[in-house]
């Protein structure tokens, strides 16, 4: 398996573009490999795997992340249509603390991102009928679940919406901001 691997702006948050091999009847793509992932400097245990549909254009999921000790790193990737994925740094002491990094995946150029615990997690629809699939590192635990608002002014993601509304859930509609958020993550210069 060969993957190429781009730390992003907050470098913690890797683009990550796994090889294709490609003939008349379409491709082949291994998409994680735990060994090569470890020889990349990315050990974490994958325990869980997700998947979701979203079927209107402008749906937002986020920003949701789960606290310690049932913390969670997510390798994400599309499995049909388009989205914009988001990682905001909420690791207390953190030079990034609340900076988002964000992404583009899609079936067509088929990356992924690795979004480590200690950040929110959100994405946006792009196209309809778009698929999310996600590794996370534990099992998801709702006693531990948090969220912060997709449209925190202090965050000011730039979400691809142009002229659409926005598609929530209640519990997003009404997550608290960042500022009011007492974050059980914490920097650590060398994690």
């Amino acid at each position: 398996m060969g993957i190429d691997v781009t730390p992003l702006a907050i470098p913690a948050v890797k683009l990550i573009a796994p090889q294709r091999f490609g003939d008349h009847r379409g491709f082949f793509s291994e998409t994680y490999n735990r060994d090569v992932f470890a020889a990349e400097g990315m050990g974490m245990n994958f325990v869980q795997d997700n998947h979701s549909l979203s079927e209107t254009v402008g749906t937002i999921r986020g920003l949701h992340f789960q606290a310690p000790p049932r913390a969670q790193d997510k390798l994400v990737r599309c499995g049909k249509g388009r989205l914009f994925d988001v990682a905001v740094d909420i690791r207390k002491g953190s030079p990034t603390f609340g900076q988002w990094v964000g992404e583009e995946l899609s079936f067509e150029n088929g990356l992924m991102l690795l979004v480590p615990a200690g950040f929110a997690h959100g994405f946006v629809t792009l196209e309809p009928g778009t698929e999310i699939i996600y590794k996370c590192s534990d099992t998801y635990a709702p006693e531990t679940e948090g969220a912060i608002r997709w449209d925190d002014p202090d965050i000011g993601i730039d979400w691809p919406l142009d002229a659409t509304e926005p598609q929530l859930s209640g519990k997003d509609a009404v997550a608290p901001l960042l500022r009011a958020l007492d974050s059980p993550f914490t920097f650590e210069e060398n994690a």
